[in-house]
């Protein structure tokens, strides 16, 4: 294993932890995943953070101070960004859009959202770590009126991945409903009322625009509207009681892919030996483009980074065959 004696800020680490990690890193090297991601949670409630270098690794800060930077806000984590979830909601739903890179991606999105949004829904973006180009797009005064009022802008001061944002979004949620929609989705018509729709029967637990179906919950495979066991986070949404209720998210999810079939089940579960909620795809009208956070990274990282968010579903839900579909309806 490479030399890991410390050097300038971390010589400050603790003993247990920088222990902690070492056994780690060699869970990495052994392939043990599960193993490696229960340590790195312990690292990680302890106050430090783990960031690999190939099976090698450095500790630092948990995460950095909020701190505010020419009159702008920028947050060291998602327990900093101010929470709206003891008041009660306003309005019908609130739209939240993760924005990293990409800046054209997020205004094209954001632009259908203008014309397409009923009065009484709101949006956050949610600005996460944000590249200068990114930023600046969203500077104050370069963005729509979105259902009536401003887009409300979150800003991270460096990337915490697609959990984080995601809790930091809800935390700013005003509306009943919470609406996760990726930049990569151009609604072309409106993508909110028949989600708010489909959520006021309280047997739904999760609605959203494109599902998911499995036999044994290791194999997914997309399926037409109707009752599905996972929506697809491309657009997804919940009540924001229930993310109060079931929360928190697992911000272990940095990289978006499968942390919707996660929260999907999450939101769905109603415990062994009592019926599901349902999780329900509908008809919506919008277009999906290129998704830039697959096909920017090499096939070979994507993969590592999604089996590794694939462990924690299972990790959770991997004996719950119960929470299937196909089980609920026809009996088995």
């Amino acid at each position: 294993m490479t030399d890991r004696r410390p050097t300038g800020s971390e010589a400050a680490v603790p003993d247990d932890i920088r222990a902690l990690a070492d056994e780690r890193a060699l869970a990495r090297a052994g392939k043990e995943w599960a193993v490696a991601d229960g340590l790195r949670a312990r690292i990680e409630a302890a106050g430090w953070r783990v960031v690999d270098r190939g099976f090698s690794y450095r500790l630092e800060p948990a995460h950095r101070p909020t701190v505010e930077v020419a009159g702008l806000v920028r947050y060291g984590r998602s327990a900093d960004v101010p929470s709206r979830l003891d008041l009660p909601p306003i309005g019908t739903a609130t739209v939240v859009v993760v924005a990293t890179d990409w800046p054209d991606d997020v205004a094209r999105t954001l632009a259908s959202l203008a014309t397409t949004t009923p009065d009484g829904a709101s949006v956050v973006v949610v600005a996460d770590g944000p590249t200068p180009e990114q930023d600046a797009a969203l500077a104050a005064g370069s963005l729509p009126v979105v259902g009536g009022g401003p887009i409300e802008v979150v800003r991270t001061i460096e990337r915490l991945g697609t959990g984080a944002a995601w809790t930091s979004g809800v935390r700013r949620a005003g509306g009943a409903v919470v609406v996760i929609l990726d930049p990569s989705v151009e609604a072309t018509g409106d993508v909110v009322s028949p989600l708010i729709e489909a959520l006021s029967d309280p047997s739904v637990g999760v609605a959203g625009g494109w599902g998911l179906v499995t036999e044994d919950l290791r194999r997914f495979r997309e399926a037409p509207a109707g009752d599905v066991d996972a929506v697809e986070g491309y657009l997804l949404a919940f009540r924001r009681a229930d993310a109060v209720e079931r929360g928190p998210i697992d911000e272990r999810f940095r990289y978006y892919r499968n942390l919707d079939i996660w929260w999907s089940l999450v939101l769905r579960d109603e415990g062994e030996g009592r019926p599901a909620r349902r999780a329900v795809a509908v008809d919506v009208p919008a277009v999906r483009h290129e998704h830039r956070g697959w096909t920017s990274l090499p096939e070979a990282e994507r993969d590592r980074l999604s089996k590794r968010n694939f462990y924690r579903v299972l990790d959770r839900f991997g004996g719950r065959l119960d929470l299937l579909t196909r089980r609920l309806s026809d009996g088995t």
